[in-house]
């Protein structure tokens, strides 16, 4: 039997990392000796780019990070640490993986520490990602407007500011501003 028939069986003609039943395709896991899974057109492009990551997508690793199957495994490891969310490293922190296996999922580099990496945190150390929502600590006035966004105001959907961790964008009634961490507070 091929190789992509059998990945085809035991997938049973899903992607083994979302589920998808569409443009399926056999994905060489990478650093992994001679290890295969069976992944859609959308997962296997946002593995080789990380620059077109979509956080939710992967959301779907919560079931296929219990697969019986190493490569599958060793995928959802590393696009979980790649995602970058708390539910990530959540899920991450549940995820078993034998020490041989592991090893195999760290070749690539994931999980390990960036040092240029900016971690956004609010005022309690709180790490912020994209999309959460914070709340206003104090009073705060809205440069080139007369403006003040109150005490206590909730800020929904941030943006994180890539080049400097001290800043987020969010929408302060219609208005989008630019926050200081240090005065808020992730809900």
């Amino acid at each position: 039997m091929s190789s992509e028939k059998e990945l085809k069986q035991r997938s049973n003609n899903q992607c083994e990392l979302c589920g998808a039943t569409d443009n399926l395709s056999v994905y060489d896991v990478p650093n992994a000796k001679v290890m295969v899974i069976y992944a859609c057109h959308t997962c296997i492009e946002q593995m080789e780019d990380s620059e077109k990551i979509e956080a939710n997508h992967w959301r779907c690793l919560n079931d296929s990070m219990w697969s019986e199957h190493e490569a599958v495994k060793i995928m959802a490891w590393r696009m979980l640490n790649r995602v970058n969310q708390s539910w990530a490293e959540d899920m991450l922190g549940m995820m078993y993986m034998e020490d041989d296996t592991l090893e195999l999922a760290k070749a690539a580099g994931d999980g390990e520490v960036d040092e240029n990496q900016i971690i956004h945190r609010d005022v309690n150390g709180v790490v912020l990602d994209t999309g959460d929502s914070v709340v206003l600590i104090k009073d705060l006035k809205v440069k080139g407007s007369s403006m003040v966004a109150k005490q206590g105001t909730a800020v929904r959907n941030i943006r994180l500011d890539r080049n400097n961790s001290e800043y987020i964008e969010g929408k302060v009634g219609p208005t989008l501003t630019v926050i200081v961490t240090k005065y808020v507070k992730k809900i």
